[in-house]
């Protein structure tokens, strides 16, 4: 298929999964605009395809104007702008569920053919996360305004550069004693080239339009089993210490005074308290990553071929043992 004439612009999509998508997305032949809010730090993308086929532009989902003028004669629009934490004026209402209709909207107008938007397992108007809560307030905002769009859901996603298991891995060479939050919750971590191909095949037709997609890996693990995974995988023996929500948030508090990105916030220690893994009736509904027609990567597959970093000696210990 010829795909030169097809426009997609891509906000947020200078990070880990739009990246991802971006590659795909080139080999395919689609001409695409990276929307960023700093295009002069995107520069990274341009050799994802070919001379002059990735273009990063500016555009803060937060600005209306600006996402009109990022749509404009685009084709596709694909959302994955999210935040972990609030700082300044990037408020979790304000870009993923303000933002979230900013884009959905823009794209309506603008006679956009396919909208693909991301979003979390976990997303819920009554959760007391407001990481959560926002995502779904804005998932109402995306259908409200593009009624045919696509809502994807993925648990936690890893891969190299992902921001959980690398996290760990910092932690754990770092520290001889981990605290253990959400000991017993459960994620269905998912691979970022998974969500990559699904977020194509949407584009693609391969899915039904107006519908929310949960994606998840082939595994299922507590949150102890995902911290005990990667003390295997980096060949360490550190003590893993439950630690009770509310001692979490306790912990979280001097993070929120500190100028930069928080190691923890008492709002991620709310998300941990509730299972993350695709929903009984997703899979019932057919609305899972089977619909998009792509077998899932087990963890064992990936992790290890970045985890080695963590390693007391790094690919020294990988290569004897």
């Amino acid at each position: 298929m010829d795909n030169t004439k097809n426009l997609v612009t891509i906000f947020g999509g200078s990070g880990f999964v739009g990246t991802q998508i971006i590659q795909l997305l080139a080999r395919k032949g689609y001409r695409i605009r990276v929307a960023v809010r700093r295009p002069d730090l995107a520069g990274h993308v341009k050799p994802l395809g070919g001379v002059g086929q990735v273009m990063p532009i500016q555009a803060n989902i937060r600005n209306l104007e600006s996402v009109e003028r990022a749509v404009k004669g685009a084709h596709i629009v694909i959302n994955l702008v999210g935040i972990g934490y609030e700082a300044g004026k990037q408020r979790f209402r304000a870009v993923q569920t303000m933002g979230a209709r900013n884009v959905a909207q823009a794209a309506s107008a603008a006679g956009v053919t396919s909208l693909i938007h991301m979003s979390a397992i976990g997303a819920d108007a009554q959760s007391p996360s407001a990481y959560s809560r926002t995502k779904a307030l804005g998932e109402a905002e995306v259908f409200a305004a593009f009624p045919n769009a696509v809502v994807i859901r993925p648990s936690i996603i890893f891969g190299q550069g992902d921001g959980y298991f690398n996290l760990l891995g910092s932690l754990v060479r770092m520290l001889p004693v981990i605290p253990l939050l959400g000991s017993k919750t459960r994620f269905q971590p998912i691979y970022v080239g998974d969500v990559a191909e699904a977020f194509v095949g949407a584009i693609e037709g391969k899915v039904k339009p107006g519908r929310v997609y949960e994606l998840g890996g082939p595994e299922i693990e507590t949150n102890r089993e995902l911290h005990e995974r990667v003390l295997r995988d980096t060949l360490r023996n550190n003590l893993l210490v439950p630690v009770p929500a509310g001692v979490g948030k306790l912990m979280a508090l001097p993070f929120a005074l500190l100028p930069f990105k928080p190691l923890l916030t008492a709002d991620q220690v709310e998300s941990l308290q509730a299972d993350n893994v695709v929903s009984d009736a997703a899979i019932r509904e057919g609305r899972t990553l089977a619909a998009f027609g792509v077998t899932p990567t087990p963890m064992e597959a990936v992790l290890p071929t970045y985890l080695w970093r963590f390693m007391k000696n790094g690919q020294f210990d990988r290569q004897t043992a």
